[in-house]
């Protein structure tokens, strides 16, 4: 495609995809580029907070970066890319309602992300949850609070006890977060219920390997296992989720039980829609990327985030940027650089970053991190986990929200309100025109 302003298309709103866009588009609003961003949301989740919505302790709202609003400048398309033809430069456009069309490009950023990777379990599909958006988050919080509600009318103990049984599958920062603040959360519910004590709720963490955390290290991850334990909180390691058929849980271990909750975040995987595309890909399905973040072997295309099999430099060679927000971030940067720079005709430079280390939240007050080689334990890691993840958070208006959101919360008590109808908005309608 010829054109007189380069028209860069990126695919993909998230990290990657939002972050690139955003350092672009001061000079799309000049008119030196054109950006347009397509998403199947119109939404960027900061996933890090996704653990304190679902506890309450940030509102929903303040988790997501509205991308219209935040990427001024910039053509936002709400649909989803279903195969790109970069040897013509064209990616097909599948929109929320209507027929699919042909997108154009001069430059393209494939920053699709990762979802979630599902094992051929039996009754996954059905009786698990993921933990991946606000959406997700919130169905949780509310599943839970209306099973401490069922459990609390229903005087059969087999029911009670089956509603009263939450199940995790995953120890990385997704799980065990999740895990310790909602059960947290729980717990503080509980003083609302007469006939609900803490002691009565079974809290389950299943993890395949023999750690969790693996990310702050051993000695915090066994830290994090002691911690939860001596909330009542079952650590299965070495253990595998064998089935889940009718929310009746078994496990490798032999062990086999009723729960009403089963929430799966073992892990993620490159996005499998790049197997519609004329990119490399390595043995993971990930796209294979230079150091300065084009696609190798490739002129006018670039990516990075989950999706990229990004080398890092500050490693030995063969080894690769991990997938998370911290790395995703400051290539997203370099990326946008790089971009504007090739378009003023200079060659792009290489990401380098040093891992900085990792900040993880167990509930309220709780936390464990390891910064710079440091480990930090308890309440300081907790505020550590806040204060990174704030500053890491898109614009200051969310910013600005999320602090505001804390505040008050010093003032006021945790809320603990079920809103689980908002996911059946029409049933009681339906029930009384039957009626």
């Amino acid at each position: 495609m010829t054109a007189q302003v380069p028209h860069i298309l990126v695919v993909g709103g998230g990290y990657v995809g939002m972050y690139t866009a955003y350092g672009l588009r001061r000079a799309a609003r000049k008119g030196r580029i054109r950006v347009t961003v397509v998403d199947p949301r119109s939404v960027m989740t900061y996933q890090p907070f996704l653990p304190e919505a679902a506890a309450g302790s940030v509102e929903p709202r303040h988790v997501v970066v509205p991308l219209r609003k935040t990427l001024k400048g910039c053509r936002v398309v709400t649909g989803r890319v279903t195969g790109i033809d970069h040897a013509h430069k064209v990616a097909k456009v599948l929109p929320e309602e209507g027929p699919a069309y042909e997108l154009a490009y001069d430059q393209i950023v494939v920053a699709l992300g990762s979802i979630a990777r599902t094992l051929p379990i039996p009754g996954l599909a059905d009786e698990a949850t993921g933990f991946k958006n606000v959406e997700e988050a919130i169905a949780l919080r509310n599943k839970v609070l209306d099973r401490l509600d069922v459990a609390s009318s229903q005087p059969d103990p087999v029911l009670r006890k089956s509603a009263l049984t939450f199940v995790f599958v995953g120890g990385g920062y997704a799980g065990v977060e999740a895990f310790a603040e909602l059960e947290d959360m729980a717990r503080y519910a509980t003083r609302y219920y007469d006939n609900i004590n803490p002691e009565d709720m079974r809290w389950v963490l299943v993890e395949a390997t023999g750690r969790i955390l693996p990310e702050v290290g051993e000695e915090l991850g066994k830290y994090t296992v002691d911690q939860l334990r001596k909330r009542n909180m079952e650590i299965r390691l070495e253990t595998r989720l064998e089935s889940c058929e009718k929310g009746h849980v078994i496990l490798s271990d032999g062990d086999e039980f009723d729960a009403d909750t089963i929430v799966w975040t073992a892990g993620v995987k490159a996005n499998p829609a790049l197997a519609a595309t004329d990119f490399p890909l390595d043995e993971k399905g990930r796209v294979k990327t230079l150091a300065n973040l084009r696609i190798e072997g490739v002129e006018d295309a670039w990516t990075a985030g989950d999706n990229a099999a990004v080398p890092d430099l500050t490693a030995p060679a063969g080894t690769y940027c991990a997938p998370n927000a911290q790395h995703a971030v400051r290539q997203a940067r370099r990326l946008a650089a790089n971009i504007l720079r090739v378009v003023d005709g200079q060659p792009p430079q290489d990401y380098e970053h040093k891992y900085v280390g990792s900040v993880a939240s167990l509930g309220l007050h709780k936390g464990v991190a390891q910064l710079y080689g440091v480990k930090v334990k308890g309440w300081l890691a907790w505020f550590l986990h806040r204060t990174y993840h704030v500053s890491r958070v898109p614009t200051f208006n969310r910013k600005m929200r999320v602090i505001l959101d804390w505040t008050l919360a010093l003032f006021f008590r945790r809320e603990v309100t079920s809103l689980g109808s908002l996911q059946t908005p029409n049933e009681e309608f339906q029930r009384a025109t039957q009626s």
